[in-house]
């Protein structure tokens, strides 16, 4: 329901039990859709306390954990508590940036309660075509293969697998499995395409070639994220983040170490 007072105006009356709780709901969504898409947990308490602040509440006090989000607005003494669990629906930067922006504009006067929840539902997570982004992560991981020494014909069998195991990767993510299950998967077919180059003789650094093609399964940004979260204190999430990026990695070396026994590509030169 729309808030009594104007956009962008400290109300110097206390907020209606009803409006109080709008703005809970408005903070909590806020801070769920920051932490689904990859925010980093300073950036989540911090959005969603200004939002509470500039919609009237007197404090906002948020608990960001691993799979769930606590938060509580007070106003003249009396609080609403909340809690939501939260799913897990991919990085996007896009999205984050989004909901900054908004922020930005119910602070600065241009949005009312009833017009914020309008712009961050209908926002939609930007997604570049899946070709691409497998063309873009080929020519990306050949591109370190070349300057850890690889010849052409090497560079170009990691073009191949990676560029497959990344159009593979999105695809699993699109069908909703496990990251776990999607990583090990990609870093086997990774791992097989570019033994395969060794097996047909295609070029003389294989070793490399392995290397290079399994680079996008490096998780960066959890694990960006966890040492951030640490440093800002935010413990709990960050060994969270942390535990999450290296079960990531383990699942990748373990298809990375699956395809290497079935094909015999220990020992490679």
């Amino acid at each position: 329901m729309p808030l009594a007072s104007s956009p962008g105006t400290r109300r110097s009356s206390p907020l209606a039990e009803a409006e109080q709780r709008e703005v809970t709901r408005l903070c909590i969504h806020t801070a769920l859709v920051l932490m689904q898409h990859g925010a980093e947990s300073a950036l989540i308490e911090s959005l969603s306390r200004r939002l509470g602040l500039a919609l009237g509440v007197d404090r906002v006090e948020a608990g960001v954990f691993a799979n769930c989000i606590v938060l509580t607005t007070l106003s003249a003494r009396y609080c609403i508590t909340t809690v939501r669990r939260s799913e897990d629906r991919g990085i996007n930067m896009h999205v984050v940036t989004e909901v900054q922006h908004a922020v930005l504009e119910v602070e600065a006067g241009s949005l009312d309660a009833e017009r914020y929840r309008a712009q961050v539902e209908g926002i939609v997570p930007f997604h570049y075509p899946r070709w691409l982004v497998s063309i873009a992560i080929g020519l990306s991981c050949a591109s370190f293969a070349r300057l850890a020494g690889a010849d052409w014909t090497g560079c170009g069998v990691v073009v191949v697998a990676s560029g497959l195991a990344m159009y593979l990767r999105l695809l699993v993510a699109r069908l909703h499995f496990s990251p776990v299950v999607n990583f090990f998967t990609t870093a086997f077919v990774a791992t097989s395409v570019a033994g395969l180059s060794e097996v047909l003789k295609l070029g003389g650094t294989p070793t490399i070639a392995l290397a290079s093609c399994v680079l996008l399964l490096v998780p960066g940004f959890p694990l960006i994220n966890g040492v951030s979260d640490m440093v800002k204190g935010y413990m709990s999430t960050g060994i969270a983040r942390l535990a999450y990026a290296t079960l990531l990695t383990v699942a990748s070396c373990a298809g990375i170490l699956l395809a290497m026994s079935l094909f015999n590509l220990w020992g490679l030169p």
